[in-house]
């Protein structure tokens, strides 16, 4: 069997992987075939490296806009990118918009052949150059990265489409063009045996292999480590609980969806990982940051993302994804712990930004910020008028722009232009705290009450409060104890500990809690004679329909195979 596939170099370069299409550098080869990959080792890594760039990073993946603006934490500001089509109605089957199903069924073919036809190839004409080398032969995992990338892969699929085919071998032509659609909870089941299945198969630290560490002492966060492993069962488990893949509300998989993430987190205390300041997690440095589990790493230095959303107004930055105020209002009020909107919160409609949450000012830029980005001399101007602000073409129509994943230190400049490094973040460890709050309440239907049996017990709140201390925030109060203003209060921190990290698009459809998509919330500010502001709020709404929660299947698949139906509603 003949493959056609990029080589990109091999497993020991994977720290510098991307799943960025604009920013890999492919060396392209011609039809390569089993003869040629299992030549020597490098070619074999080659064809696992190339699995890897698949791996999915939204930097700006329709047109420059993210899935921040396909919900209410954003809003894309050119008109031309597809992203509005998520929330005009203009999205089908034959207009499906994302190209999660090609793209992912693509990747699991080439996971399935290198499991089929490259397992137990010997070189022992080997000749290796190095004591580094020589380890990563000794101890590569290239199996078990497989088979957790195909488990992957599969999670992306089956939170996008729910059912969809499970195939684990190499299948024809009308083998393809006949299955059919595997349970969605079967497909979840499948990514979590897996998982258990390679575990400890796998290292928890490249960094320490045999007696000598890695050259230069750095984590290999983009390749698949043991907490990797771990990190993705727990995600798997919480969405296989949530409503609208749990419609019953079945106990057990809560209890499972804990379990899964208090072993992430009681892991990375055994492994030495631990959140750090907010500011780490991006940056042409982030993946050194203590509380990093797994990253898609880019494979060349850019200033793409920083180019689509860097003010207009500001020499090279083009605009994109404006944060909105929706987004602004999840950030409560520090002193207080509050929201804007309730008694004594310390809110003023005249500066509305003093005494808000930290992670608010490291996240999203507002009008009078200074060195944003750095090489900008003049405080941003996002009123109306001025030079940051409309009528301006391009200027943001939400009242802000977006700061968190941009380099700030990254110059646009025609005389001094530069770029970095950038990698997205698949998992962290902030997102299992919040992943177990969510399921030990749902589970004990208490949010004082950690699972039972637990060794290092943890309560729902606890875990929340982790989060909260981290960004300097007081502990949540104990109005909290009553389970729905706790369920509030989750979903608030985590709309602001997670915003633009591809979380927020997800979670409110597994909640089947879509119509807070219907509209989001702007701020229109206009600068007074004498120097002062005033802070208008305007509402614009968007569309939703209930079967928006699963994505279509598009109608090239199913022409080609009828056997998969359609998702409903489509």
């Amino acid at each position: 069997m003949k493959l056609k596939y990029l080589v990109i170099g091999s497993i020991i370069g994977l720290s510098g992987l991307t799943a960025c299409e604009d920013q890999l550098n492919y060396q392209e080869y011609a039809t390569l075939d089993k003869e040629y990959i299992s030549q020597n080792y490098l070619n074999v890594g080659g064809l696992v490296t190339n699995i890897y760039t698949q791996l999915d990073a939204d930097w700006g993946n329709y047109g420059g806009a993210t899935l921040a603006s396909a919900c209410d934490e954003a809003e894309y500001v050119w008109s031309n990118s597809t992203v509005h089509d998520f929330y005009n109605g203009a999205w089908s089957a034959s207009n499906p918009i994302s190209s999660t199903w090609s793209k992912n069924y693509a990747a699991i073919q080439q996971c399935n052949l290198f499991l089929e036809e490259y397992l137990g190839l010997t070189f022992p004409e080997l000749r290796l150059n190095s004591d580094y080398e020589a380890q990563m032969f000794r101890y590569n995992n290239y199996e078990n990265e497989v088979r957790f990338l195909r488990a992957y892969f599969y999670f992306n699929l089956a939170r996008e489409y729910g059912d969809v085919p499970l195939v684990t071998k190499v299948p024809s032509t009308d083998e393809v063009n006949s299955l059919t659609r595997t349970p969605v909870q079967e497909v979840f089941q499948f990514i979590i045996d897996e998982c258990d299945a390679i575990v400890k198969k796998i290292p928890a630290d490249y960094t320490k292999l045999g007696t000598n560490a890695l050259p230069d002492g750095k984590p290999e966060t983009a390749r698949a480590n043991r907490l990797a492993v771990l990190a993705l069962k727990a995600r798997t488990a919480l969405y296989a609980a949530s409503p609208l893949f749990n419609p019953e509300q079945t106990g057990d998989l809560w209890k499972k969806a804990a379990e899964a993430n208090k072993a992430v987190i009681d892991s990375c205390a055994k492994y030495e990982y631990k959140l750090e300041s907010y500011d780490k997690l991006w940056g042409a440095e982030n993946y050194l940051a203590k509380e990093m589990i797994f990253l898609c790493r880019s494979s060349k230095v850019s200033n793409s993302f920083e180019g689509y959303n860097f003010p207009v107004g500001v020499e090279g930055g083009k605009s994109g994804n404006c944060p909105t105020q929706t987004l602004v209002d999840a950030y409560e009020m520090q002193s207080t712990g509050k929201l804007w909107n309730e008694d004594g919160s310390g809110y003023s409609e005249n500066d509305p930004y003093a005494d808000r949450d930290p992670r608010f000012a490291l996240s999203i830029a507002k009008n009078g910020d200074e060195k944003w980005p750095s090489y900008n001399t003049a405080p941003l101007q996002i009123y109306y008028g001025g030079v940051n602000g409309e009528p301006l073409s391009g200027a943001t129509p939400t009242g802000y722009y977006l700061k968190k994943y941009c380099d700030a230190s990254i110059n646009l400049t025609a005389a001094s232009s530069s770029s970095k490094w950038h990698s997205w973040i698949t998992f962290r460890l902030g997102e299992f705290y919040l992943n177990y709050a969510e399921a030990v309440a749902h589970y004990t239907g208490k949010v004082d009450q950690p699972l039972p049996g637990d060794q290092n017990p943890l309560t729902a709140r606890q875990a929340v409060d982790i989060i909260r201390d981290r960004a300097k925030m007081p502990v949540l109060r104990d109005e909290v104890l009553n389970l729905d203003v706790f369920w509030k209060r989750y979903k608030n921190e985590r709309m602001v500990e997670l915003a633009f990290e591809g979380h927020r698009f997800w979670d409110v459809r597994r909640w089947k809690e879509g119509d807070v998509l219907k509209k989001i919330t702007l701020m229109k500010i206009t600068r007074n004679s004498n120097g002062t502001f005033n802070f208008k709020r305007e509402e614009r709404q968007r569309s939703w329909e209930d079967k928006m929660y699963l994505f279509p299947i598009p109608q090239s698949e199913t022409v080609k195979n009828p056997n998969l139906g359609q998702n409903p509603g489509w």
